[in-house]
C-alpha cells in the first residue's frame, strides 16, 4: 500500500496522494526537436569548399576527436581537401606569455583584412596538466575579429602536444585553405624548447618579445632566435618607448652572432604597440617582403616541401606510439612493469626495452 495510513485499523485517518507533479521538460518540446542529418565526407568537403564556417568547424571537430570512426571520416575529408589548399600564407606568432599575441593577432588581423580575403586564426591554448582541461579563452581577447564575417577563429587544446602546438593543427590549416583562408595564424602557448612544431607547419615565424621585464637576456635563447624570421618587441608605447628601443638594439646586435639562415633573409627587429595600433603597418611590409623574397630564390616550396615530410615522419611516430599503448598484450604488461621501476627492482630502461621487445616480437608473429 502506497500510504500505510489509509489501513482499515487507522479510522478516521486518510493521506491523500496529492497532485501530480509535471514532467520537468515539456512535452511540446520533442514536437520541435529535429535530428540532426549525419554528414558524409562529401557534405563535408561540399560544405568547405563553399566556405560554410559551420561544417568547416565541425570537420575541425572530427579530426581533432580520437575517436577511431571519427578519424577515419576526417582523414578522407582532408585528402579530398588536398589538391585545393597550400594558397594561403601561413604566420606562426609565438611569445612568452603576457608579451600580447592575442591582441597583437587581433589588431594584424584587422589591418590584413581592410586589404581583403580571409584570415584563419588557430589559436593554441595550454592544457592543465592536473585536469587536462583548458579555457580557450583566446577568442575573447580577439574582439574585433570575433565580430568580422570574413574571419574564423578556433581556439583548440594544446593536450600536451610538442611546442604547445595542437596535435591536428596542420591537418586544420588544410581545411581552412580549402574554406578559401588565404592568411592563416597560428597561435602557440608561448616560448618554449619544442616550438619546432609551430615553425615546421608555418611560411613565416614571428617572434613576439617585451622589454623592461628584467635580464634582457633572458629573451636571447638561441633556438627560438634561429627559428624566428622577424623580431618584434611590443608595448612600444608611453614610458617604455626608450626601453623597447633598447631592447630591439640588443637583439639586432645579438642576431650578428648568428649564421645567416637557410632561405637567405636576414632577420628584422621592429618596434610597435598593439594596443595603440603603432607600427602595425611596418610589420606586415616586413612579412609581405619575406614572402617576396623566399619565393624568388625559390625557398618558399622548398620549405614547404620540408614540412611536409617532417609531418609524413611524425605521424609514423604518432602511429606507432598509439598502437604500442593501444596493444592488448603491452597494456597487461605495463602495470608490473610500473611496480617494477617502482621498488627498484629494475632500472626504467630496462623495463621499457623489454616492453619495446614484446610488441615487436607479437608483431612478427
Amino acid at each position: 500500500m502506497k500510504h500505510p495510513e489509509n489501513d482499515a485499523q487507522f479510522k478516521g485517518l486518510k493521506v491523500n496522494d496529492g497532485v501530480k507533479q509535471p514532467d520537468i521538460v515539456s512535452p511540446y518540446l520533442k514536437n520541435f526537436r529535429r535530428a540532426r542529418r549525419k554528414l558524409t565526407p562529401g557534405d563535408y568537403v561540399d560544405g568547405i569548399l563553399k566556405g560554410n564556417v559551420t561544417i568547416l568547424s565541425q570537420a575541425v571537430t572530427l579530426v581533432e576527436s580520437l575517436r577511431p570512426e571519427h578519424q577515419v571520416i576526417a582523414q578522407e575529408v582532408i585528402e579530398k581537401c588536398l589538391p585545393y589548399s597550400g594558397n594561403s600564407v601561413r604566420v606562426g606568432i609565438s611569445g612568452v606569455p603576457g608579451a600580447g599575441k592575442s591582441t597583437s593577432i587581433d589588431v594584424f588581423g584587422i589591418h590584413e583584412l581592410n586589404k581583403g580575403g580571409k584570415l584563419a586564426v588557430l589559436a593554441i591554448d595550454p592544457s592543465s596538466e592536473r585536469s587536462h582541461g583548458s579555457i580557450l579563452g583566446d577568442k575573447t581577447r580577439m574582439e574585433h575579429l570575433a565580430q568580422h564575417p570574413k574571419a574564423f577563429i578556433r581556439p583548440s587544446p594544446s593536450a600536451g602536444s610538442l611546442g604547445g602546438v595542437a596535435r591536428k593543427t596542420r591537418e586544420t590549416i588544410i581545411l581552412c585553405e580549402a574554406a578559401g583562408f588565404n592568411k592563416i595564424f597560428v597561435e602557440t602557448v608561448g616560448v618554449g624548447q619544442s616550438e619546432t612544431a609551430c615553425h615546421s607547419m608555418v611560411d613565416f615565424f614571428l617572434l613576439i618579445q617585451l622589454a623592461g621585464t628584467g635580464d634582457e637576456l633572458q629573451g636571447i635563447k638561441r633556438g627560438i632566435m634561429e627559428m624566428a624570421d622577424g623580431i618584434v618587441i611590443n608595448k612600444c608605447d608611453g614610458s617604455n618607448v626608450d626601453k623597447a628601443k633598447m631592447a630591439a638594439t640588443n637583439f639586432r646586435n645579438a642576431l650578428h652572432f648568428f649564421p645567416l639562415p637557410d632561405s637567405g633573409w636576414a632577420p628584422k627587429v621592429l618596434t610597435y604597440s598593439g594596443f595603440y595600433g603603432l607600427g602595425i603597418k611596418e610589420i606586415w611590409d616586413m612579412i609581405d617582403q619575406y614572402i617576396a623574397f623566399v619565393k624568388e630564390n625559390g625557398y618558399f616550396e622548398y620549405r614547404r616541401n620540408e614540412q611536409a615530410k617532417y609531418w609524413m615522419y611524425e605521424t609514423i611516430n604518432e602511429h606507432l606510439k598509439n598502437s604500442f599503448y593501444q596493444d592488448e598484450h603491452i597494456i597487461s604488461m605495463l602495470e608490473n612493469a610500473e611496480k617494477g621501476v617502482q621498488s627498484g627492482k629494475v632500472t626504467s630502461f630496462v623495463a621499457a626495452q623489454k616492453l619495446l621487445d614484446e610488441y615487436f616480437n607479437s608483431m612478427k608473429v
